[in-house]
């Protein structure tokens, strides 16, 4: 194979694009889709295989609960939010047909830096959006309101020690967008010499 072909890895990472979590739609992945989806996401750099990380799966007939319950923390936290912002986080999490939340468990250590503890939760989520998208589901990656909100965090699960480094939205794909304008590599690539 010449230096130029395309394998099938390199064409599904140069069309990679988000689908919008609304047009990800029911049917998600079946238990063993999602299993793998898993498994790839895990499998990331991880220095000192730590798992810095963890997923909390959200599907079914608790996607719906969930987002009562983050409706309902976000109206008690501000009373005077708009009927529309109260109506997006009330589906927010049954849009699609699968989320995926990673939590980043990043934490100080004797030799390993947090912040590639936190780079490493980062690479969970594309890779669970590329597994989502090779087995033929939309996927995006989000975060939001219930990302970064306390009483979020604490319906969802999530410690006083751990951060959200995403929702990943995932199901089979309703509409194909156009792809939006990519950076110019002139523009953010140097290259270094002494």
């Amino acid at each position: 194979m010449s230096a130029d072909a395309d394998t099938p890895t390199i064409a599904l990472l140069a069309a990679r694009r988000s689908t919008p979590a609304v047009a990800c739609a029911e049917p998600g992945p079946s238990p063993e889709q999602l299993e793998r989806i898993l498994t790839i996401g895990a499998r990331v750099p991880d220095h000192g295989k730590l798992a810095p990380w963890r997923f909390v799966v959200i599907e079914g007939e608790a996607r719906a609960r969930l987002d009562a319950r983050l409706a309902e923390a976000l109206k008690a936290s501000d009373p005077e939010v708009s009927p529309g912002r109260l109506a997006q986080q009330a589906a927010m999490f049954s849009q699609s047909a699968l989320v995926i939340g990673v939590v980043s468990r990043a934490a100080p250590h004797v030799k390993i830096p947090e912040w590639e503890q936190v780079l490493s939760a980062g690479a969970v989520c594309l890779n669970l959006v590329v597994a989502a998208n090779a087995l033929g589901f939309g996927a995006q990656w989000l975060t939001g309101w219930a990302a970064y909100a306390p009483e979020a965090l604490a319906i969802l699960g999530v410690g006083p020690q751990e951060k959200v480094a995403g929702f990943i939205h995932i199901g089979t794909p309703t509409q194909t967008l156009p792809d939006r304008p990519r950076p110019d590599l002139a523009e953010v690539v140097t290259r270094w010499g002494a």
